[in-house]
């Protein structure tokens, strides 16, 4: 009798793995894809995934189907460990009903998000999803707007991660846009709120799926992805990868490593990586790279707005966040894309307890009526409001120009801001020398008999009074003006003195950051 029960229960299991059965199976592979559960698989520490909800199916009759009953109902989700620290997952199954969201699949997946926000611990989605299924209509969305729900809920307490591999239309775009990181593969992965087909429709415009909604488009325009992929294998390694630099949930710190790069080493190279001429580029990354333990830099957002630089490191084995100008780009100017791109990052840093170390080297931000007609003033503000939000130990390193509302903007003294350092090469002030002096001095500039010679004098007498990093030591907003060579140590030093910093906030619902 028991006998017939396991052998009733051992099919059933069976044909749960099998997801919408071997045919559709055999279809996503010559696709190109791996299955729901491969991905899960190869995710996870092996051996180290359970399945949750593996027998749940739909309930709706219309449409026939009754007779479109799968196990799973097109989501495979439970938990397993990445490094021997556990994770919730979920995956959705194309080879179910093109992996389309079903009311029972969104309960499910928000079965395991609670369980994820209860027990303090990350969630990644993996996305290949026909958006919502037709068949049970307004249900379906209700999945959705259930799954949205969650997504706040979890925001700021643990860590949500999505993978693209596959299509995301409509409604289904909203919750990877919601969780905090977005890694699409290239020529797999998709978004899109409506698809070519209603463009073309709605607005004459001929539009392929890649162009409008692929990996480099939203890499590189959109800022949608942060992390774009050749495949899925890669997808899976930025995961791991991005989870070493991160903690479990808001409440523990970052993951702490044992390093033998020595946390007093000096770099005398430093200071030749910033050219004399102050409008000649350079790459911030070449410092990035020196500073930091064993020169590695996980860099975040790459592709978009590359005239800002985020991403993770460490130094003496602790995470930090940095940010930084980079003068390779725009001049290194702080423009609408790159004050959205790192506005995030430190609200993400402050969220999980990373300090972040800000590295300055910014002419301003960019002017045009461009950048002014689509909101440079709405979306400018979002720096600093993030920076003076943060609590986190925040040091900033001002290296090369600090000029103007960029000089504030890039965690200045008065953002909160606990330690500022800047080099010798630095100049801070409201404008540049030859700016200045070619509105202050107008005047005596073009009544001049030698205005050139002038100008020489009136340049060397502002820099000096205005335009160089004494000026604002001088005045305490500067901490200290160090050796380049000196700034792993100098910086390592100032995050252990704040190592235990704590920081009251005002008691409020919460602020109100101007979207």
């Amino acid at each position: 009798m028991h006998s017939d029960k396991i052998e009733e229960f051992t099919n059933k299991k069976k044909k749960a793995d099998q997801g919408g059965g071997q045919d559709r199976i055999l279809s996503q592979h010559d696709k190109g894809k791996l299955t729901a559960r491969e991905r899960i698989d190869l995710l996870l520490d092996e051996g180290s995934f359970t399945e949750v909800d593996a027998l749940i199916t739909h309930h709706y009759h219309e449409f026939d189907m009754q007779k479109k009953k799968f196990f799973g109902d097109g989501v495979v989700g439970g938990y397993g460990t990445i490094s021997e620290r556990k994770v919730f997952v979920f995956a959705y199954d194309f080879t179910v009903l093109g992996g389309t969201l079903s009311h029972m699949g969104a309960k499910k997946i928000t079965k395991l998000m609670d369980h994820a926000i209860r027990n303090g611990c990350p969630v990644i989605g993996i996305m290949d999803s026909g958006g919502a299924r037709i068949q049970e209509g307004i249900m379906s969305l209700d999945g959705f707007a259930d799954i949205f729900y969650h997504n706040e809920l979890a925001s700021g307490v643990v860590p949500q991660i999505t993978a693209s591999i596959g299509p995301s239309a409509g409604g289904a775009v909203y919750s990877p846009a919601m969780t905090d990181f977005v890694i699409m593969v290239e020529k797999a992965g998709t978004m899109f709120v409506t698809g070519p087909d209603v463009v073309k429709a709605v607005l004459g415009e001929e539009i392929s799926f890649e162009n409008l909604g692929g990996a480099m488009t939203h890499g590189t325009k959109s800022g949608v992805a942060h992390f774009v992929v050749k495949n899925e294998y890669d997808c899976m390694d930025y995961i791991r990868k991005l989870l070493s630099y991160i903690p479990q949930n808001n409440s523990q710190e970052p993951p702490t490593v044992k390093t033998d790069d020595d946390p007093n080493r000096l770099d005398h190279n430093l200071i030749n990586i910033v050219p004399e001429n102050p409008l000649q580029p350079y790459d911030m990354k070449d410092i990035i790279h020196s500073i930091v333990d064993n020169h590695e830099f996980f860099e975040v957002h790459k592709l978009f707005a590359p005239n800002i630089v985020i991403g993770y490191a460490r130094l003496n084995g602790k995470v930090i966040g940095i940010v930084a100008n980079q003068p390779l780009n725009l001049a290194g100017a702080l423009d609408i894309d790159s004050s959205n791109k790192a506005a995030r990052f430190i609200r993400f840093c402050d969220a999980f307890n990373i300090p972040i170390i800000t590295l300055v080297d910014t002419p301003g931000y960019m002017p045009g009526s461009h950048q002014e007609h689509n909101g440079i003033i709405r979306h400018g503000s979002k720096l600093l409001f993030s920076y003076c939000e943060a609590t986190v130990p925040k040091i900033t390193l001002v290296i090369g120009k600090a000029y103007g509302g960029a000089y504030i903007a890039m965690a200045s003294k008065n953002l909160r801001t606990d330690i500022n350092y800047a080099w010798p090469t630095a100049k801070i002030a409201v404008l540049g020398a030859e700016a200045a002096i070619g509105i202050i001095n107008r005047k005596e500039l073009a009544q001049a008999e030698d205005p050139e010679a002038l100008k020489k004098e009136l340049i060397d007498d502002f820099t000096e009074k205005f335009d160089n990093p004494y000026v604002a030591a001088s005045h305490g907003t500067i901490d200290a003006v160090i050796d380049p060579a000196e700034t792993r140590p100098m910086l390592i030093k100032a995050l252990e003195m704040l190592a235990n910093k704590r920081e009251k906030q005002q008691p409020r619902k919460h602020g109100n950051i101007n979207l």
